[in-house]
């Protein structure tokens, strides 16, 4: 079974006790309002960017936060880590940074007996929010060190598993592939992250109201809205809200068209040298459903679908060297497909 983000994709979407659900549902969009108030105390502007980065959370995924340096990534993750009650770690990735300082490492230990032993020392990554700073500056093999806790939520060292703690969710940042000294991540692990979430510059007014909130004596510091077993909760009852046939149909049209081989667009078949797998179709039906939820309503719609495929495909599409030489852009490919909706 195809799996997204490290967490089996349910099948259905039966209702039991739609009133009950509808209830649930009601009560976790309140509680989802107080926790985006909690985060903008601290957070100016960006309401796409938290948006983003709240659907990746509910839906149970990792996130990519893909941005220059300077514009609030590391405060963002450490936000959402205390206003969602998660036990956040954060690992700076450097070209020196080896696996065995992200997942732990077996030391040798004696014993006042004499008895010699080997003892696991847990890494950085045994959290429930782990920011994974700059992952692409540090080499392919310490970026691989991330993939197996990323989609199984354990690490394996000398062969015994070790589980990670639920929930488990890694926010990783990363600077544009052009500058200096980054490497870029393989496919295999781009296709882990639920979305690619793009931070640009603030607008001129939550820039000026950025200054004066963090220059001043005092600065507002995050509070706990949410606790780690609501945040499970509310993933679980995301997977059970109901998503109509025409969302359906829209989530596979949009990802079953980005595959050169099988899309009617020329643009795609032109441009395209790889599209995305159902892993970007199961993101798209997990994420409508946070969005919804996060806006207060009770079922996802086809404008949810084409407000979330660039973050969701973005990341899982590659364009051919045809395609780069003409200056075409994977957002070009992408508004082709979303137009095939209306």
């Amino acid at each position: 079974m195809v799996e997204v983000a490290g967490m089996p994709q349910s099948g259905g979407n039966s209702l039991p006790d739609p009133n009950a659900l509808i209830a649930e549902a009601e009560a976790l969009g309140a509680r989802l309002a107080g926790v985006r108030e909690a985060i903008a105390r601290v957070i100016f502007g960006q309401e796409e960017v938290v948006e983003q980065t709240l659907i990746t959370l509910l839906s149970g995924g990792h996130g990519l936060l893909v941005g220059v340096p300077g514009l609030g990534k590391t405060r963002l993750v450490e936000t959402l880590g205390t206003v969602l009650g998660l036990d956040a770690r954060r690992v700076q990735f450097t070209p020196d940074l080896m696996p065995a300082d992200i997942i732990g490492s077996e030391v040798l230990e004696e014993s006042e007996g004499g008895r010699r032993a080997f003892r696991f020392l847990p890494g950085p990554v045994f959290c429930q929010l782990l920011m994974a700073d700059e992952i692409n500056r540090a080499s392919p093999r310490t970026q691989s060190a991330l993939l197996q806790a990323m989609q199984e939520h354990q690490v394996a060292v000398a062969g015994v598993s070790h589980p990670l703690p639920a929930p488990f969710h890694v926010l990783a940042t990363q600077n544009p592939i052009e500058q200096e000294g980054t490497y870029p991540l393989p496919e295999a692990q781009l296709d882990r992250f639920l979305l690619e979430i793009e931070i640009t510059y603030p607008d001129a007014a939550a820039e000026r109201a950025m200054l004066l909130a963090t220059t001043g004596a005092r600065e507002a510091k995050p509070a706990a809205a949410m606790s780690a077993a609501e945040l499970i909760a509310a993933q679980q009852l995301i997977r059970r809200m109901p998503v109509g046939e025409g969302v359906l149909d829209a989530i596979l049209k949009l990802v079953r068209g980005a595959r050169p081989a099988e899309s009617v667009l020329p643009t795609v078949s032109k441009h395209l040298a790889w599209g995305p797998g159902p892993r970007a179709a199961q993101a798209l039906m997990l994420a409508t459903r946070a969005r919804a939820v996060l806006d207060g309503r009770l079922a996802p719609s086809v404008e949810d679908v084409l407000e979330l495929a660039e973050p969701v495909l973005r990341h899982r599409m590659a364009l051919n060297f045809a395609a780069r030489a003409e200056g075409v852009r994977l957002a070009d490919v992408i508004a082709a497909l979303k137009a095939q909706l209306g």
